[in-house]
């Protein structure tokens, strides 16, 4: 990646949020217990779930803070505070929580940096499939992996709908959920085939990654999309929420161009975005 096109600001941003992100990739990966998903009583697996949460996010807020102490942090695990410096910190310490939990390897550490309110930089790292995704707004998105170097990331051509795969993802209330199986076996009929990953951010980068041609959700927070938006923009792909808006809690939808607008469109008919 050709840092030096780069304003160094976003620069310095990005190398501080791959440096975070691994850190708390390896203690995600190294710490998490062997027995998790089998231990003895009923509540102690979640628990230890969120003290791996807690203690990822204050890796990541403590690293950041000694670069950077006037920046503002809002994260999954309540970091939250406003900072001087124009630069605000998106950060989910673990995404795919009940993937983790169970030993499956999709889920990630999320990253974004914002800058006067727009995204800027955004890193997500699975460290389970050994890669890590990043871009910086107006430079491309990369990522790297088991190949050689970094490689630059583009969104697929698109196919034609009935042949596209399009990720998505289930709200754990019950209620939602309901509703959201009720959009997906509408969807399916006209999609090649329906993928649920368990995690937003590396859908998002699958998006970018050209290993899926949509994805959408409802019901995220910004801490889950911030990151994986950007790198799916930057690899050409196209992203909002509902017709001309941003993507939100109400809809996040990502896909090549081609793909973005007629889902977004179903969707829109389908109702996805409430009960």
């Amino acid at each position: 990646m050709t840092h030096s096109l780069h304003d160094p600001l976003h620069t310095e941003l990005l190398e501080l949020a791959r440096q975070a992100a691994r850190r708390a990739g390896e203690l995600l990966r190294d710490g998490r217990p062997a027995d998790l998903a089998v231990a003895a009583t009923k509540s102690s697996p979640i628990d230890v779930v969120t003290e791996m949460d807690i203690a990822a996010e204050k890796l990541i807020t403590d690293l950041i803070a000694d670069h950077r102490p006037h920046d503002g942090f809002l994260g999954e695990e309540g970091a939250s505070t406003e900072g001087t410096s124009g630069i605000r910190w998106v950060i989910d310490p673990l995404d795919g929580t009940v993937n983790y939990l169970y030993g499956l390897p999709t889920w990630a550490v999320s990253i974004a940096a914002e800058q006067d309110g727009e995204t800027v930089v955004g890193v997500v790292a699975a460290p389970m499939r050994g890669e890590t995704y990043y871009a910086v707004r107006g430079g491309g998105a990369w990522a790297t992996g088991a190949w050689e170097d970094e490689r630059r990331l583009a969104c697929r051509p698109a196919p034609t709908l009935d042949q596209a795969l399009v990720s998505t993802g289930f709200n754990y209330v019950a209620e939602v959920r309901t509703h959201q199986a009720d959009v997906a076996r509408r969807l399916i009929p006209l999609l090649r085939d329906i993928r649920r990953s368990g995690s937003a951010a590396v859908d998002l980068c699958d998006v970018a990654a050209g290993r899926l041609d949509g994805y959408y959700e409802r019901g995220l927070n910004a801490w889950d999309f911030a990151a994986g938006d950007l790198i799916a923009r930057e690899a050409g792909a196209l992203t909002g929420g509902r017709p001309g808006q941003r993507p939100s809690r109400d809809l996040t939808v990502a896909g090549s161009p081609g793909v973005f607008e007629p889902l977004q469109r179903l969707l829109e008919d389908f109702g996805a975005w409430h009960d």
